[in-house]
């Protein structure tokens, strides 16, 4: 069945004996055939990440025939990824993700030409990266990098598909400012400007149930083959749902922005999603220890207050031993603040610390102006000092 699209690629010359008796299961659907997987072996798509969603994508895309994919991503393999990033094994951990994932690519199509970027997707970088690409799959967990991958899409033209995890919902969408059917839309017609920092929890901070990455990781890759072969009707001014729970799918209209500025250029997106507000920055310049510091205090004997800002489901998992559990948001409504003591110096701590500097600001607001944080909070607790806590 043909889209309102037309194919993104142009079919390759061929396709081997070999490679006709690997895709036979896609040559004998009509709507793909001989000229559609001509078209897959033909593409070039580049995935950013290899993490929860880019797993899924990676294999599916490398199963299905695509035959240029291109990998970013410049973490390395810890334990805490294989719940969900199933293209990693235990014997990856401590690889850089971007090896791990073209060495799992290998062994499912060695006759995918795997290319790799081990390198931050910056402002400096994104236009020569995406360039040589027919589409761009965007699976990563932060805003500044979504904003990022829409705007370079948008400067170069090309469509993207765009998806996003959280605890047990997903979302996807396709994004193609230039699309030839003239309804053109990017990201930011979805969300014209980010969240207030700290208000939406990472999947790091908030979890994600790991099945749900082949959910719409498999979604992702199925609107790049619609876009690729031209075959279906793709995501494109549509938003689908998924909840998990409710094992529920619906779609959601998305008209353009009447009020978006076009992009004109690439900006700093750090800044621009203020991964943390200008009142944490500023709290935390001068207000900030760091876990072996905090591990001095211990030591001395020093009369302090400790605090960790988690959630108590983080609290339940690893813990600082002397610590008390106030979250976040207590401190910020200022519920929690007649409880805190008057006495004595207050540590605050939560997990890498974010969240800890966004209510130390609070504190240093109300009063407490003697307070301070641990930049790291847990995970550099467990890095630094005691080795032997689980990190999650």
């Amino acid at each position: 069945m043909a889209s309102g699209l037309p194919p993104l690629v142009e079919p390759a010359a061929e396709l081997t004996k070999d490679e006709v008796a690997r895709y036979s299961r896609h040559l004998i659907i009509p709507d793909v055939g001989v000229d559609g997987q001509k078209r897959l072996k033909n593409a070039k798509v580049l995935v950013v990440g290899a993490g929860g969603l880019g797993s899924p994508a990676l294999l599916y895309l490398a199963a299905a025939g695509v035959g240029t994919l291109g990998v970013i991503d410049f973490d390395v393999v810890d334990e805490s990824n294989l719940q969900r990033q199933v293209i990693h094994g235990v014997s990856d951990v401590g690889k850089p993700k971007a090896v791990s994932a073209k060495e799992s690519i290998t062994e499912i199509n060695p006759f995918v030409d795997v290319i790799l970027h081990q390198e931050q997707l910056t402002s400096d970088n994104a236009l020569d990266i995406f360039r040589p690409y027919d589409l761009i799959l965007d699976g990563t967990d932060n805003f500044a990098t979504r904003y990022l991958v829409n705007d370079a899409a948008v400067l170069l033209g090309k469509p993207y598909v765009w998806g996003s995890i959280f605890r047990f919902e997903g979302q996807v969408s396709v994004f193609w400012e230039d699309a030839p059917n003239g309804q053109g839309l990017n990201y930011r017609d979805l969300y014209p400007e980010p969240p207030p920092p700290g208000m939406v929890p990472s999947c790091a901070e908030g979890g994600v149930l790991g099945v749900l990455c082949a959910s719409i990781g498999s979604v992702m890759v199925t609107e790049a083959i619609k876009l690729i072969t031209g075959i279906g009707e793709p995501l494109l001014g549509r938003l689908m749902v998924y909840d998990a729970l409710e094992m529920s799918y619906r779609t959601i209209k998305i008209r353009k922005d009447p009020e978006s500025k076009p992009v004109e250029g690439l900006i700093d997106y750090e800044a621009f999603c203020g991964v943390v507000s200008d009142d944490a920055q500023q709290a935390a310049a001068n207000s900030t220890i760091t876990p072996r510091e905090l591990k001095e205090k211990f030591d001395r004997g020093d009369n302090f207050a400790l605090i960790d800002v988690r959630e108590p489901h983080e609290y339940e998992i690893v813990k600082i031993e002397g610590s008390t559990l106030i979250p976040k948001d207590e401190i910020l409504s200022g519920a929690a603040l007649a409880s805190l003591p008057q006495d004595k110096p207050i540590v605050l701590h939560c997990k890498s610390g974010a969240r800890s500097a966004e209510a130390l600001a609070a504190l240093h607001k109300a009063g407490f102006k003697d307070a301070v944080h641990v930049g790291g909070g847990v995970l550099g607790w467990a890095r630094d000092v005691d080795t032997s806590l689980p990190t999650y």
